[in-house]
């Protein structure tokens, strides 16, 4: 290992007293930070206490403030809300109740706070640690407290994680429950939209965010909704009309229903709130259809976590541990939070202020600020919704000659639907003719091409599989067939959204373009995979829904497993030769091991997995649950693992097996995997547009620089374009894996969080960044 990296080992927390407490809100996930929070803690020999009821708890102390164990948040990963409790509390905000809070802290000898919550949280407790040493001389004063204990306890450190649904928090990608919130909005949706369709009718639903309309602009990007009012973007003077406009003009496109999206907050240019009851009012009035609301209310914040939420509080529960025992007297307090599928800290108060600024924006009317402040994935989702949902008459549309043909290769993948109405309506909207070609490759050399318009793919976002059909066969093969279709139909531009598959073939029509010029056209690649094994990118459309299509099934397997106990299950995920799934729902189910690929192991790290199976029999956590991606070895297969643990847990515990099998590709796509598809395809479709008008001349588009050829991919914290011939040095063609993998990293937190001795590369942690910074690199974020 090179000397620049730093270890965990290095860093220990004997000694140290971390409090945590979930306070505001409840939030879907917070359970899996507090659990994250207490088994990290312990990990690195740390005291961990649990504050009951947030805020009030600390304040009132006693019973509240209790040491927490391991086994103590057992089971907890896949519960809603939050376990310890929370409460709005008037007391803290009282210098008094301050005083009795630091007290109780100082009972227990508590100097290190986690707290979980919203902003009013988070300032509350940066007050309190600004307030810290008063207070204890305070304490000392009335004889509460000797001097010694308040030199012990001179500073309290501060690490915020930011639960929240409404996802406000600026600094950070998403907060701890967004995605949960998302999918309880998507459930609901998806459920109205049958019922609609049947009678014809008009749906409004008012979804959560008084100050903030993410859920709102989201869902409504997800379902294709017909409209959306969020409190960030008042509808212009003379808004019902246009809206009653578009309601009608869909009518008449043959859409048996519309769906209207209301966020709570929704206001309009004179800050006067915008109703549910208002808007059927005046769909009723103004076009007679039958109108119904829907106010979704708590059950957003109810039900289990998403595989999202739940890796997503994982991850800051360790990351504010680490961030507690590096922290020193000057340290300010932190926030740690997601940036792309990063983890970063950032200071609390400028977060909070940010995030205070916008509502002063929303107050002064500076509408355009306020969308700004939120950040460029606000802006970009809002950007993509409007490029969608407006369906341009003609006369407004800039015609172009060009066509463009959208396929699908490789296995299916829940939103790859999503993907190709997203590409088909932007192209249309950038004035070019789009086609679609049926079952990959194979269709397109048989000349299964016809023309897709606006009206065809709706309806599209919510449908699982792929709809234009796909295949795994490469165009090698049939390289002249295909160039001959090419010109047949004057296609000018190809985008491919696929998997492993869509890859190669690129590569083959790249090559083959010095024989055909037919294929000198731009074209481009968007990843779409269970496996999420595509290089360039670090994650592909339909990774997510496969996630969570494992984690609700080993949810439901541990559940039948603490009625029978001791009893270990064995899971096979697929992935081909990529450990991605094995792993990663393996963090999300709170898994003992996961055996995949990338991280070769032996019989000696089978055996020393039962011997660990065998020590957790002995607590009160009797069951397991180890899952193993389906090419991670060739003769210690599912069967083998299964054989091997019976006959070695042999009177302490019995074991059952389980293949997931094509289960993982089916369902509903994610509303993360909607969303995805939707803004990588229209992104991919605007490249298109730019490519098509540099390589145009003399009549023709001609296209043959590498350049040309791309994959659209998410790396870090943005969307790129790379060159597909460039990707090469990175893969692994026999395994078909990218030779380097981000998520490798999270496996050492799966281990920790089951209690194994691991080491664990901190190096990636620990930089305090600076939000406005932050915001400068992200120009293109998604």
């Amino acid at each position: 290992m090179p000397d620049n990296k730093k270890f965990m080992e290095n860093l220990s927390g004997t000694g140290m007293s971390i409090g945590v407490l979930t306070s505001g809100g409840d939030a879907q996930g917070m359970n899996a930070a507090v659990r994250a929070v207490v088994r990290m803690g312990i990990y690195v020999g740390a005291k961990v206490y649990f504050i009951h009821e947030g805020y009030q708890g600390m304040v009132d102390g006693g019973d509240n403030i209790k040491e927490a164990s391991w086994e103590s948040v057992s089971s907890m990963l896949q519960v809603g809300g939050t376990v310890i409790g929370s409460a709005r509390c008037k007391d803290f905000r009282t210098r008094e109740g301050r005083l009795r809070a630091a007290s109780n802290l100082v009972l227990h000898g508590i100097t290190n706070l986690c707290v979980i919550g919203g902003d009013g949280s988070l300032t509350g407790a940066n007050l309190f640690r600004e307030e810290w040493s008063e207070l204890l001389d305070e304490l000392v004063q009335s004889g509460e407290i000797s001097e010694e204990a308040a030199q012990t306890h001179s500073v309290l450190h501060i690490v915020g994680m930011v639960g929240s649904i409404d996802n406000d928090f600026c600094g950070t990608d998403m907060t701890i429950g967004t995605d949960s919130a998302l999918h309880r909005i998507i459930e609901v949706v998806d459920a109205i939209m049958t019922t609609a369709q049947s009678h014809q009718r008009t749906f409004v639903l008012e979804v959560m965010g008084r100050h903030c309309g993410y859920l709102a602009l989201v869902s409504a990007l997800a379902c294709g909704a017909d409209w959306v009012l969020i409190p960030e973007m008042p509808p212009e003077d003379g808004w019902e009309e246009q809206m009653c406009h578009k309601l009608s003009e869909n009518r008449a496109d043959k859409k048996r229903l519309n769906i209207i999206i209301v966020a709570e907050g929704a206001i309009d240019q004179s800050n006067q709130p915008i109703t549910t009851d208002y808007i059927k009012d005046l769909v009723v009035r103004c076009l007679g259809f039958d109108t119904r609301v829907t106010i979704l209310g708590h059950v957003q914040r109810g039900g289990t976590p998403s595989a999202f939420d739940r890796i997503l509080a994982s991850r800051m529960g360790v990351e504010a541990v680490l961030a507690l025992l590096e922290a020193s007297p000057g340290t300010p307090a932190c926030v740690v939070s997601l940036c792309g599928n990063q983890a970063v800290r950032l200071p609390l108060m400028e977060c909070v202020q940010m995030t205070q600024e916008v509502q002063k924006a929303m107050d002064e009317k500076r509408f355009d600020d306020a969308m700004k402040l939120r950040g460029r994935s606000f802006e970009n989702n809002l950007h993509t919704y409007k490029l969608l949902s407006h369906h341009k008459i003609d006369a407004e549309v800039p015609h172009t000659s060009f066509n463009v043909a959208v396929l699908n290769v490789g296995a299916p993948a829940a939103g790859m639907n999503a993907a190709v109405r997203s590409a088909v309506r932007v192209g249309i909207t950038e004035g070019h003719t789009m086609f679609a070609v049926n079952d990959g490759f194979e269709g397109f050399y048989k000349g299964q091409i016809k023309e897709i318009h606006w009206g065809d793919v709706g309806g599209w976002t919510g449908q699982g599989g792929s709809l234009l059909g796909t295949k795994r066969t490469l165009p090698a093969k049939h390289i002249d067939k295909i160039a001959e279709q090419m010109r047949i139909h004057n296609i000018n531009a190809l985008l491919v959204i696929g998997g492993f598959e869509a890859y190669l073939g690129l590569m083959e029509l790249q090559a083959a373009r010095s024989k055909h010029a037919e294929l000198c056209v731009p074209m481009v690649m968007v990843p779409s995979t269970v496996s999420n094994n595509i290089p360039g990118s670090d994650l592909s459309i339909g990774a997510d829904t496969a996630l969570n299509a494992i984690t609700s099934t080993c949810d439901r397997i541990k559940q039948s497993a603490s009625g029978t106990k001791r009893r270990v299950f064995i899971i096979e995920t697929m992935g081909g030769y990529c450990g991605y799934l094995a792993t990663v729902g393996g963090l999300a189910a709170g898994a003992d091991a996961a055996y995949i690929y990338e991280e070769p192991f032996d019989i000696r790290d089978l055996q020393s997995n039962v011997e660990h199976l065998t020590e957790k029999m002995k607590t009160s956590i009797q069951r397991g649950l180890v899952l193993r991606n389906e090419n991670s070895s060739e003769n210690y297969t599912t069967d083998f693992i299964y054989q091997l643990y019976s006959e070695e847990g042999k009177g302490v515990f019995d074991c059952r097996k389980n293949v997931l099998g094509h289960m993982q590709q089916g369902g509903t796509p994610s509303p993360f995997d909607r969303n995805f598809g939707t803004k990588i395809a229209a992104k991919a479709m605007q490249w298109i547009s730019k490519k098509l008008n540099e390589f145009y001349s003399e009549g023709r588009v001609f296209a043959n620089t590498e350049d040309s050829a791309c994959l659209l991919g998410m790396r870090r914290r943005a969307l790129v374009f790379q060159p597909v011939t460039q990707l090469k040095d990175e893969i692994d063609f026999v395994h078909r894996i990218p030779k380097e993998q981000w998520w490798l990293k999270l496996r050492p937190l799966m281990k920790i969080l089951a209690k194994y001795k691991t080491s664990y590369d901190v190096s990636d942690s620990g930089q305090l960044e600076h939000i406005a910074r932050l915001r400068a690199k992200d120009h293109s974020a998604i």
